[in-house]
C-alpha cells in the first residue's frame, strides 16, 4: 500500500503562484511514475501532469495542454515527494488537486492507470 499526503492548496489571486506538494509513504518505490489531476465542481476529473522515471535526467514529465507552461512538476526521490508549482493562475485552474502514483516508471495521463490516490487539496483562484 502507498499513502499520498497532498498540501499548499489555498487562496490566490489570478496571475500569483501557488506550489502543491504531495509526501508519499508506505510501500513506494522510486521507480513510481507520479501525476496531478484535478476536479473542479460540476466537471469530471482532469489529468493536469504526469512525471516518469529516467534513470538519465530527473523525470520524463507530460502536461495538459491547458497549463503547459505554467505549471511544472518534479519530483525528489530522497523525499518520496512530488510537487506541481503553478504559475500564471487562471480563475479555471480552480479545483481540488489530486496526487496520484501508478506502478509503473511511465508518466500517464490515463486516471484509471494509477492506483494510488491521495485525499486532494483544495486550490482557489479568485480572479
Amino acid at each position: 500500500q502507498v499513502q499520498l499526503v497532498e498540501s499548499g492548496g489555498g487562496l490566490v489571486q489570478a496571475g500569483g503562484s501557488l506550489r502543491l506538494s504531495c509526501a508519499a509513504s508506505g510501500r513506494t518505490s522510486s521507480t513510481t511514475a507520479m501525476g496531478w489531476f484535478r476536479q473542479a465542481p460540476g466537471k469530471e476529473r482532469e489529468f493536469v501532469a504526469s512525471i516518469g522515471i529516467s534513470s538519465i535526467n530527473s523525470g520524463i514529465t507530460y502536461y495538459a495542454d491547458s497549463v503547459k507552461g505554467r505549471f511544472t512538476i518534479s519530483r525528489d526521490n530522497a523525499k518520496n515527494s512530488v510537487y506541481l508549482q503553478m504559475n500564471s493562475l487562471k480563475s479555471e485552474d480552480t479545483a481540488i488537486y489530486y496526487c496520484a502514483a501508478r506502478t509503473s516508471t511511465y508518466y500517464s495521463a490515463r486516471a484509471a492507470s494509477y492506483g494510488y490516490w491521495g485525499q486532494g487539496t483544495q486550490v482557489t483562484v479568485s480572479s
